[in-house]
């Protein structure tokens, strides 16, 4: 018996996925073309921005040497500086948002839903609106505690504690809400308390949501500008966008070109890195506390 010739269908939606990956295509090289523009005046020896051309035709790590070696720039200052106000800082923001988060999301008292409501309101007002009393109560605060006033990190980072904490603390609720309540009704019959519950047990279900605004607060305050070129002023206390921004403008923009390139790419490596080592974390947070 002859073998019978079977037609089959192309599967579905063959064929008509290709302006997907067109675009797809297109917007990964619309968005690595800065990136290969200043990895170019990086690697070109003569750092300036009139000789930069965008693909790299010479390989020269002089621009590096002179950023690290430039006594009138501490670049490892500012970076130094940039990791411990943008770590503390997303710590310190994670922490206390999952506390706030918590007693939302868990305790019932009075006062409750309008907290909740006042903490997204106050999320419509801009945070330039702040900048002048930020200022005035920080220079205040410095004649008391020096170590937390104007010019310092610490004063900084303390001002960012209270800048996200309001979209941060609906996120969290979000992805707390989602963990079972007969979790915590089993632990207080076992005479667990509230405390005990949220450090030893709930934290722990709800990493990825950590994780996802320990990112977002990290990238937020590690890039933050306006701010650090208000209260920092000496140069040992800036940051990297502010020491990088202080290369970028003046006679010398031009000549010093390739080492601001060469400190920009060098500062986007500790967010690439932080995106590597936890994306599933940042997308299951993210996700999950979003649909809820």
């Amino acid at each position: 018996m002859p073998d019978e010739v079977v037609d089959r269908e192309p599967p579905r939606g063959s064929g008509r996925t290709w302006w997907r990956h067109l675009l797809g295509v297109i917007v990964l090289v619309w968005a690595l073309f800065p990136v290969l523009f200043l990895l170019s005046a990086a690697l070109n020896k003569t750092g300036s921005l009139s000789t930069t051309e965008l693909m790299p035709t010479s390989f020269s790590g002089y621009n590096f040497d002179r950023l690290f070696n430039d006594e009138s720039r501490p670049f490892t200052t500012w970076y130094k500086n940039s990791l411990i106000i943008a770590g503390g800082g997303a710590l310190a923001t994670v922490f206390i948002g999952a506390c706030a988060a918590y007693a939302f999301s868990r305790l019932r008292f009075r006062g409750r839903r309008p907290g909740l409501l006042a903490l997204l309101l106050l999320q419509l007002f801009p945070g330039l609106l702040a900048v002048v009393a930020l200022y005035l109560t920080f220079s205040h605060i410095g004649d008391v505690l020096p170590p937390f006033g104007l010019n310092t990190t610490m004063g900084l980072m303390l001002a960012y504690l209270g800048g996200a904490m309001g979209s941060n603390i609906w996120l969290l609720k979000g992805y707390f809400d989602t963990v079972p309540r007969e979790l915590d009704e089993a632990a207080l019959v076992d005479g667990a308390s509230h405390a005990r519950i949220f450090f030893t047990m709930t934290l722990r279900l709800v990493m990825p949501i950590l994780v996802t605004v320990f990112m977002l607060a990290f990238v937020g305050l590690f890039g933050e500008f306006m701010l650090a070129s208000i209260f920092l002023v000496d140069s040992d206390q800036q940051t990297l966008a502010v020491g990088l921004y202080g290369m970028n403008y003046g006679n010398e923009a031009n000549r010093l070109y390739g080492q601001f390139a060469a400190g920009a790419l060098l500062g986007s490596v500790p967010t690439v890195l932080l995106y590597l080592a936890f994306q599933k974390q940042l997308i299951s947070g993210a996700t999950s506390g979003s649909v809820k």
